[in-house]
């Protein structure tokens, strides 16, 4: 079985200006994940004909444009998960019953916006803990894709918090226990602890390469180009399922309105023409591959007879 999976996180910009403990922007460039990314991914997606599956923020959809984008989306064939309510990066900090409303409220959101409810989950920031887990289990939730078992990923965001702090802003993002980094890259069922296999929910790990583990998402291949997106999906070929995980934002730069984020975020300063051609070329590579490509509810029925 080859199987890849193309979900894209809908975080909308003041999540980003939040990350780098900046002010929130003002005016349009405050929903141009809804207003302009959403767009730009469904017609890359129509272009190679692939189906995606989209995580939205709750209380982004309270806004009606928002709310109408996501519709016509999901009326089309796009899956539309859960990425909780209000995005709280500190999700896992929360009370037991805080945590639970920010899934189950941001879940009824979705439901309200596309009259379909969600079956998957993607915590804020990739941070998830066991009582997490535990939420999602009594929420009756199919499948969960938090878990990046990536030491990359996870030394360069604990780097860049340290480098936020020592600048005199304080980011709203946290760092993961450093465990996550033993968790199986290949879907499996969660024990517990979360990183060790066991018979719970399904769990989609967001994308690394074989063996070095290096992250494949798309700031990676939007940052590096075309050349190195192709050697990076090269490098996931012979997995049975490749999670390909991107954010709207990563179908924008600072022409679209994001000069203010210019100085702290080096993916914006990469013109949308070239991110959008390094996402084909790792897309394109996965189908030579051999890979066919659905939403992520197809592959948790795909994988979810696996136990242990």
């Amino acid at each position: 079985m080859r199987l890849c999976a193309v979900s894209v996180d809908l975080d909308e910009i003041p999540n980003y200006f939040a990350i780098h403990g900046l002010s929130a922007p003002q005016g349009a460039a405050q929903s141009l994940v809804y207003d302009v990314a959403i767009d730009r991914v469904r017609a890359l997606a129509a272009e190679l004909s692939i189906p995606l599956t989209l995580f939205a923020i709750g209380s982004d959809l309270a806004r009606p444009a928002a709310a109408k984008k996501l519709r016509e989306a999901s009326d089309s064939g796009t899956e539309v998960a859960n990425h909780s309510l209000d995005h709280r990066y500190d999700l896992v900090r929360l009370s037991r019953a805080d945590i639970r409303r920010q899934i189950e409220e941001g879940a009824n959101a979705v439901e309200d916006a596309t009259g379909v409810r969600p079956t998957g989950f993607r915590a804020p920031g990739y941070t998830i803990t066991d009582e997490v887990f535990d939420v999602l289990i009594e929420l009756g939730v199919d499948y969960d894709s938090s878990v990046f078992p990536c030491p990359a990923y996870w030394t360069a965001k604990a780097a860049a918090i340290t480098l936020i702090a020592l600048r005199g802003r304080t980011s709203r993002s946290i760092i993961d226990t450093p465990t996550v980094l033993m968790a199986p890259p290949r879907p499996y069922r969660v024990g517990r602890p979360y990183w060790r296999r066991g018979g719970r929910v399904l769990e989609f790990p967001v994308q690394v390469t074989r063996g070095t583990r290096l992250p494949v998402i798309g700031t990676t291949l939007t940052l590096w180009g075309p050349r190195v997106a192709r050697h990076l999906a090269r490098m996931c070929v012979g997995e049975p399922m490749v999670n390909l995980e991107l954010h709207g934002i990563d179908v924008l730069d600072a022409d679209d309105g994001l000069e203010s984020l210019r100085a702290h975020q080096p993916d914006v300063r990469v013109p949308k023409a070239r991110k959008l051609e390094a996402l084909r070329a790792a897309i394109e590579e996965l189908r030579r591959a051999g890979y066919s490509f659905v939403r992520l509810s197809e592959a948790a029925e795909a994988f979810g007879h696996e136990r242990g």
